[in-house]
């Protein structure tokens, strides 16, 4: 249990939140939301003791254990991987230390004996003789294959490193967990599997994501950072955002009584109820919305981004035509071969692969920047595209201010026009005339967008496009995506993106490809499909 009580944290004049009396409770998960820069990471620092608040407390039950996800990937490169997460349960990994260094004394004492008894006795108490065994089983939970257990934490990749560093802050159970972006470089499958074992974990948990449908899979409550305050509301975050839209719509409406907004309210929390019951989601077994009050549903005060994409005419029969198409990454590594599809009226397509180089390849081919691949492609003669690359940072390597950067990319110039755009993705005021140069990645993307909309396209070709983006943002184009009359190409780790928004599935291997017009929930959870992987991959 963390108790909050009176908190408050400022730099300098900017007041970040303050007046939060909170109580966070063993059995649930609080996701922890807000816009870019409202503090979701600082109140995890405080909560953590990373980070001392302005004035208030912060207190945990008697003899409770607190775990935090490491953010250096490099504190542990000299430990191996297995001790690296045992180090993870502080306390047990200093009487395991002790109790070593006392064994290995060439003088060993009466005295070391009743100490090396006592630290055993301890050691016994918090489990450490399967400690080992519970660390592996974490590893391998988490795709870490056995053969690197031993191994040096610097012999690592990048992505090996954060799970092992995920691991560490799972191993011993601990009684409050904090959770800054867990999913970051985590595949689906792993994803998945952290899903299911935080949905199933009995202590405290608060974890700050951008992914939402691992946001509504864990989930209980939602901790909302907004306008200087932190609210606490009973379910996930889809229960959340829709809750808050429809208030915010009852607010506009001055048409409607108190008793009328208030059986819409009740409605919505039953047909809510109703849909987390029978989800496949492990959430539905912590009854979330059991205690909630009408009351609390309140409009939120965020700003949404307008995405807006207007096609200038509609896609004509011959959308795509893809023959032969073949690519080798620079290392000699086969991508994807035997790629032969059509893109029809009306498709929104996800792209898949186990090699996520090979989405990245096969888009910049059709949008004509490698030519270095076999097959060919066509666009048909309607069609217009509007591509949103993995890697925008060539676009910003210039000192034009924002009105003169996305100039570049219209046929109208003028600032009152630009202005338009820029507004429409949340640049208001002198931010127009930041330099291009010095943008953060989700200020990139949301100009990324905003040429996009530019070029009225009827074919969004989108790589990872809830990259970078906040919440707000990525629900604004996930809404726009659904509602696009054109077609969608894209690769996302966004699940929810994919599930919402695609009605066809193509996964690129290096034997050829699988194309299904299927859920994509089902897709993933399919025996026959995963038999054809192992045949494709093999």
């Amino acid at each position: 249990m963390i108790t909050v009580s009176n908190l408050a944290i400022q730099f300098g004049k900017r007041v970040l939140f303050s007046d939060v009396n909170l109580k966070f409770t063993a059995g649930n998960c609080y996701g922890v939301i807000g816009a870019n820069g409202a503090g979701k990471s600082t109140l995890i620092r405080i909560l953590s003791g990373d980070l001392d608040p302005t004035r208030g407390t912060v207190q945990f039950g008697p003899g409770e254990r607190l775990s935090v996800l490491e953010q250096d990937h490099f504190k542990f490169d000299d430990f191996s991987v297995i001790d690296t997460v045992m180090m993870g349960h502080d306390v047990l990994w200093k009487v395991k230390e002790e109790k070593d260094t006392i064994y290995l004394k060439e003088d060993f004492t009466d005295a070391d004996g009743l100490r090396a008894s006592e630290l055993e006795d301890k050691f016994a108490q918090m489990n450490g003789w399967n400690a080992e065994s519970d660390a592996a089983s974490l590893l391998s939970g988490l795709g870490i294959k056995e053969e690197t257990h031993y191994q040096l934490m610097k012999e690592l990749n990048g992505m090996e490193k954060v799970r092992v560093l995920l691991a560490r802050v799972l191993f011993g159970k601990p009684d409050n967990l904090l959770l800054d972006e867990p999913t970051n470089d985590l595949d689906l499958d792993t994803v998945m599997w952290l899903e299911n074992y935080l949905a199933n974990y009995e202590n405290t948990v608060l974890v700050v994501s951008h992914d939402r449908h691992f946001l509504d899979a864990v989930s209980t409550h939602t901790v909302d950072i907004d306008f200087g305050k932190i609210s606490q509301f009973s379910g996930n975050y889809t229960f959340w955002y829709e809750s808050s839209q429809l208030a915010l719509r009852q607010q506009q409406s001055q048409n409607k009584k108190a008793d009328e907004k208030r059986k819409e309210l009740e409605e919505f929390i039953r047909r809510f109820s109703a849909n987390v019951a029978k989800s496949k989601q492990a959430t539905s077994r912590k009854k979330m919305l059991e205690k909630l009050n009408v009351d609390e549903i309140q409009p939120s005060t965020r700003k949404y981004p307008g995405i807006i994409f207007t096609p200038e005419r509609e896609p004509g029969n011959m959308v795509l035509e893809v023959h032969g198409l073949e690519k080798v990454a620079d290392d000699g590594t086969v991508l994807f071969k035997d790629v032969n599809f059509n893109v029809e009226k009306n498709d929104k397509i996800v792209f898949v692969s186990k090699d996520p180089r090979a989405m990245t390849a096969f888009f910049e081919i059709i949008n004509g920047h490698d030519n270095n691949h076999s097959g060919t492609y066509n666009w048909g003669v309607t069609i217009t595209q509007a591509y949103l690359p993995l890697d925008n940072s060539e676009f910003f390597n210039t000192d034009l201010n924002l009105v003169d950067w996305l100039g570049q990319f219209s046929s109208d110039t003028t600032e009152f026009f630009i202005r338009g755009y820029l507004g429409k993705m949340l640049f208001t005021g002198e931010e127009i005339f930041k330099k291009a140069s010095v943008l953060s990645g989700g200020e990139k993307m949301r100009c990324m967008i905003s040429r996009m909309m530019l070029k009225n396209a009827n074919v969004m070709v989108l790589d990872s496009p809830a990259n970078h983006l906040d919440l707000e943002s990525i629900q604004a184009f996930n809404n726009t995506l659904v509602n696009f009359k054109g077609n969608v190409l894209m690769a996302s780790h966004d699940r929810e993106f994919i599930q919402t928004v695609c009605n066809r599935i193509i996964e690129l291997t290096p034997k050829g490809i699988i194309d299904k017009q299927m859920d994509y929930d089902d897709y993933i959870t399919s025996d026959e499909i995963k038999a054809t992987q192992a045949r494709l991959y093999k």
